[in-house]
């Protein structure tokens, strides 16, 4: 399973991507609203790695997209999908290195995602959700038409704290419905 864009390509997690997962993920302020500490170790990360690679995309459950900057062949993130036992429902997320950051990669490799879900996959709606004072990541919803839908206050304690989730949705109807006015680069499946 691949999908590729202009500048990048989103494929399966393999066993070499472990040290770049760990880099990444231990950089504090790529952590800072995320669920794990930092630093990210080394084994787990391999561990990360091989859980991600057993998902399928096309399967109730967890799958974990490798996004690739295709000119490096280097690994820049990763797109967290949950596609709930109704195969008709999704929650999406995101993670991408610090240098990779602000440069439209992550709304490039989340519209080839989005892409995935609701024209191939025929999805319904996908939600997301951040940490209120995660404003980038909210920000990147918006851009892609996510409707904030709620504020759950103190909803998730996090490193010692109790922080505020918004919740994001979007409809196959509003994805397919604008595709003029979304932010995004050409997107192309392969098998």
């Amino acid at each position: 399973m691949l999908l590729t864009t202009e500048r990048l390509i989103l494929r399966r997690f393999r066993a070499s991507d472990a040290p770049v997962l760990s880099a990444y993920r231990s950089d504090p302020e790529v952590a800072r609203y995320q669920s794990w500490e930092a630093p990210f170790p080394l084994e787990r990360a391999q561990i990360a790695v091989r859980n991600f690679a057993a998902g399928s995309p096309d399967k109730a459950g967890h799958f974990q997209y490798a996004v690739e900057l295709a000119a490096e062949e280097t690994l820049i993130g990763d797109v967290y999908v949950r596609l709930h036992d109704n195969l008709r429902q999704a929650e999406i997320g995101f993670t991408f290195a610090g240098p990779y950051q602000k440069r439209g990669f992550a709304t490039e490799a989340v519209s080839a995602v989005l892409d995935r879900l609701f024209g191939r996959q025929g999805l319904h709606k996908v939600t997301g959700e951040c940490d209120a004072r995660n404003v980038r990541s909210a920000a990147l919803m918006e851009r892609l038409g996510f409707r904030r839908e709620g504020l759950l206050r103190q909803q998730t304690f996090l490193k010692g704290e109790w922080t505020d989730d918004l919740l994001y949705g979007l409809l196959a109807t509003e994805w397919r419905g604008r595709p003029e006015d979304r932010p995004r680069r050409p997107v192309s499946p392969r098998a």
